[in-house]
C-alpha cells in the first residue's frame, strides 16, 4: 500500500502472485477501521463508514473507484440510505446527533434525548424510529420535521430494531433478551418473544443473560434473532417458540444476520467467523474466518458476492459462485472461477468430532472404517458429534470412577510438588552450582517479600555455560589463592558437601522421593555463622601455617630429588666484542636492566656519573658522564697516586727547611 503506481506495475511484471490478484474496486479501504457497509437499492453505490478520522466513503461500481469522501464530526454508530442512490443518507452518531446528508453534502443536524444504538425508517409514514439507552423509542417525522410522541416500552434499554418490509411491523431487541413487536398504525405493542429463555438448550453453555444483538425480517412471517452469547434463533411470527437454534460455539455477540433466498440460507456472523447454514434443517453450508475481526457483513443483492467491514484498513470482498452469479459490474468473475471449480477444496465440517484410529478402537467403532459414518481426514476421521457421545456413554459406563481416579492423581501430584525437588547438577563445578542454586532461592524469598524482580542466574546464562561443562574451568580448592581468599570455605561448605553427596546418591539410585539432609537447625546455623565471623583471624593463621608446612614438605621432596639427579655441565656462548670476567657481572647487569628508569638515575647519581640541577625556569637539568674504560681508570688511579706522593714529599721538604731555620737562630 506504500508503493507508487509505477512500482506496482513493475512488481506485477515480476511477481506471478501479484498478477493473479484481482482488485475489483480501486482503494476499497478505510484509513484505520471500517465499521458499517451498505449497498444502495439500485446496486450502483457501495457506502462504508469508518475511522480515523470519522468519515464516509462512497464507491461507484460502474467506475470501479471511489466517487466521494466526506468527513464527520464524530464516529458513526449506524447509517441508512433512504433513496435509491446516495442522494439521501441518515447517520446516527455516537454523541446523540442525527445527521442528514443530501446529494451535495451536509443538509441538517439534530439531537435525540438519549444515546442511540440503532434506527429504522418507516416508509409509509416517513418516521424514523430510534432505540438506545432508554426505555422509550423516539420517533422523528421527516415530512413534518418534528419529533412525535415516543413509544413507551417495558425494556430498560434496547440494542437493535427492524421494520418488516411486507406489513411494516416494528420489532426491537432489548437488553433483557426479549423482542417487542409494535404496530406503527395504532402505536401499541402486539407481541413479545422471550428469546433469552429459548436460546438455552441442552447443548449450549451460557454464562450470563443473553441480550439481543442482531435482528432481521425475512418476508412476512420469518424473523432471525442473534444474541450476545452467540446463538441465532429463527422464528415464525405465529409461534413463540423458535424453529431452529444455531450456536456459533464462540460465545461472541452476533453482529449481523442476512437471508440468502436462492439456496434458503441464513448468513450469520460474529466478530470471528461467518457461518452459512440452511434455515430449514440448520445444516452448515460453509464458513469463513477472516484474518481480522468482523464489524459488519453486507450481501450484494441477487448475487454471490459478500462484503465485510473489518478491524483493519482493507475491506474484504468474497465471491461464492454457488450462492449466485457475479454482479453485472464484475461479470468477468464467472469466467475466472470456472477454472477454480475444476479443483475443489476439502469440505470444512461443522458439528463433527475428529477421532484417530486408536480412539475408534477404544470406542469399539473400528468396524465403521470405510463406511459413510466416518470421513477420512489427515491422520484420523471425522464423525458426527451425536454418534460420538452415544458411543462414549456405551463404551465407558464407569466414567465416574475415571473422574474419581483423575482427581486422586491430581491431589497426589499437588502433594508431590510441595516436596523437595531433585536438582540436576552439572558435571563440572557441582559445589559452585549448588551454591548458586541456594543463593538464588534465598534471593527469591527476599525479593518476594520486597516485591522486587529476580536477578538472572549464572546457571541459566549462556555466556557462563562453558564454566559448568569444560573440565578446564574446574575450581581448584586446594590452591593457595583459593584457601587464602576463602579461609572459612572448609566450614561453610561442610553442609553443602553433605547435601551434594545425598543428591548424587539419590540420582544414582533413581529415587523419586527425597529426604531432607541431616543438618542443624536455622538457629544453629546463624550462631555458627557468627562464630565463623569471630574466628576469621584464627582460621587465616591456621591456613597460613598449613601452607607453610606443605611448602616445607615440598622443599624437602625437591631436595631429595635434586640429590638423586646427576648434574650435567652447561655451556654458554659469549657475544663478539665482549670480554668475559665473571658470572656476577652479568647477573648485576641483568638486575640493573630490570630496574626502572628512576632507580637507575638514582644509582648513577650516587656513582657520580650523573648530576641533576635545577634551572632558573623551574625545570631540571641532567648531565651524564661517559663511563671510562679499565685502562683509563688505572691510569687515572696511578696519576692520582703519583700526585699524592709528590704532595707528601713537598710537605716533608718544607718541614725540614723550617727546622734548619730555627736551629740557626738559636746559634
Amino acid at each position: 500500500q506504500w508503493l507508487s503506481d509505477r512500482k506496482k506495475r513493475a512488481l506485477q511484471k515480476k511477481d506471478v502472485d501479484v498478477r493473479r490478484r484481482i482488485e475489483l474496486i480501486q482503494d476499497f479501504e478505510m484509513p484505520t477501521v471500517s465499521t458499517k457497509i451498505k449497498v444502495s437499492r439500485d446496486g450502483q453505490y457501495i457506502m462504508a463508514v469508518g475511522t480515523y478520522k470519522p468519515r464516509i466513503r462512497c464507491f461507484d461500481t460502474y467506475q470501479l473507484s471511489q466517487k466521494f469522501e466526506r468527513c464527520l464530526d464524530s464516529e458513526v454508530v449506524t447509517f441508512e440510505i433512504l433513496s435509491d442512490d446516495y442522494s439521501k443518507i441518515v447517520f446516527l452518531e455516537c454523541d446523540r446527533f442525527v445527521e442528514f446528508h443530501s446529494q451535495h453534502g451536509h443538509y441538517y443536524r439534530t439531537r435525540i434525548p438519549k444515546f442511540g444504538r440503532d434506527f429504522s425508517y418507516h416508509y409509509p409514514s416517513c418516521d424514523l424510529y430510534f432505540v438506545g439507552a432508554s426505555s422509550e423509542v423516539y420517533r422523528l417525522n421527516l415530512e413534518q420535521g418534528r419529533f412525535l410522541n415516543s413509544l413507551q416500552t417495558d425494556a430498560s434499554e434496547s440494542n437493535v430494531c427492524d421494520i418488516n418490509p411486507a406489513h411494516f411491523l416494528f420489532a426491537m431487541g432489548t437488553v433483557e433478551g426479549k423482542v417487542e413487536c409494535w404496530d406503527p398504525r395504532t402505536r401499541n405493542r402486539v407481541g413479545l418473544l422471550d428469546c433469552a429463555l429459548s436460546s438455552v438448550t441442552a447443548d449450549t453453555e451460557i454464562d450470563g443473560l443473553p441480550s439481543i444483538s442482531a435482528l432481521k425480517f425475512d418476508g412476512a412471517l420469518n424473523m432471525a434473532v442473534g444474541t450476545s452469547t452467540g446463538q441465532v434463533l429463527l422464528y415464525d411470527l405465529r409461534s413463540s417458540n423458535p424453529l431452529i437454534v444455531k450456536d456459533h460455539h464462540y460465545g461472541l455477540p452476533i453482529k449481523s444476520v442476512q437471508f440468502q433466498h436462492q439456496l434458503d440460507l441464513i448468513i450469520s456472523a460474529d466478530s470471528r467467523i461467518i457461518k452459512m447454514w440452511n434455515k430449514d434443517t440448520g445444516k452448515i453450508f460453509t464458513s469463513m474466518e477472516p484474518e481480522h475481526d468482523i464489524n459488519d457483513v453486507c450481501l450484494y443483492p441477487n448475487s454471490g458476492m459478500l462484503m465485510t467491514a473489518n478491524e483493519a484498513p482493507k475491506m474484504n470482498i468474497y465471491y461464492i459462485p454457488v450462492l449466485g452469479p457475479a454482479p453485472k459490474w464484475c461479470s468477468f468473475l464467472d469466467n475466472l472461477t470456472e477454472e477454480l471449480e475444476e479443483n475443489p477444496e476439502s469440505t470444512v465440517y461443522d458439528d463433527y468430532k475428529f477421532v484417530t484410529r486408536n480412539d475408534l478402537e477404544n470406542l469399539g467403532l473400528a468396524h465403521l472404517i470405510g463406511s459413510s459414518l466416518l470421513r477420512a481426514y489427515m491422520h484420523g476421521f471425522f464423525m458426527d458429534i451425536r454418534l460420538y457421545h452415544k458411543a462414549k456413554m456405551m463404551a465407558n459406563p464407569f466414567a465416574y470412577e475415571e473422574y474419581r481416579r483423575e482427581k486422586i492423581r491430581q491431589k497426589i501430584e499437588e502433594t508431590r510438588a510441595q516436596r523437595v525437588q531433585l536438582k540436576k547438577l552439572p558435571k563440572v563445578n557441582k559445589e559452585l552450582a549448588l551454591k548458586l542454586i541456594e543463593e538464588e532461592e534465598e534471593e527469591q524469598q527476599v525479593n518476594r517479600k520486597r516485591k522486587q524482580k529476580n536477578l538472572p542466574n549464572l546457571l541459566k546464562d549462556d555466556r557462563f555455560k562453558v564454566m559448568f561443562e569444560n573440565p578446564d574451568f574446574q575450581v581448584d580448592e586446594q590452591s593457595e589463592e583459593f584457601r587464602l581468599l576463602n579461609p572459612l570455605v572448609s566450614k561453610i561448605s561442610e553442609k553443602r558437601k553433605r547435601k551434594l553427596k545425598i543428591l548424587e546418591e539419590l540420582e544414582a539410585q533413581g529415587q523419586e522421593e527425597e529426604e531432607e539432609p541431616e543438618g542443624k537447625a536455622s538457629d544453629a546455623e546463624s550462631s555458627e555463622s557468627s562464630d565463623d565471623e569471630k574466628g576469621w583471624v584464627e582460621e587465616v593463621r591456621k591456613q597460613r601455617k598449613l601452607l607453610r608446612q606443605e611448602e616445607k614438605v615440598k622443599r624437602q621432596e625437591r631436595f631429595k630429588e635434586d640429590q638423586q639427579t646427576l648434574l650435567k655441565p652447561q655451556f654458554f656462548e659469549i657475544k663478539e666484542g665482549e670480554e668475559f670476567k665473571s658470572f656476577k657481572d652479568s647477573a648485576k647487569k641483568q638486575k640493573l636492566m630490570k630496574k626502572t628508569l628512576g632507580d637507575r638515575l638514582k644509582l648513577e647519581e650516587k656513582l657520580g656519573t650523573l648530576s641533576v640541577a635545577d634551572t632558573t625556569v623551574g625545570s631540571k637539568q641532567a648531565t651524564f658522564k661517559l663511563k671510562k674504560s679499565e685502562q683509563q681508570r688505572k691510569q687515572q688511579e696511578a696519576e692520582k697516586q703519583h700526585r699524592q706522593e709528590r704532595k707528601t714529599l713537598r710537605r716533608s721538604a718544607s718541614h725540614l727547611r723550617s727546622k734548619r731555620g730555627r736551629g740557626r737562630l738559636f746559634h
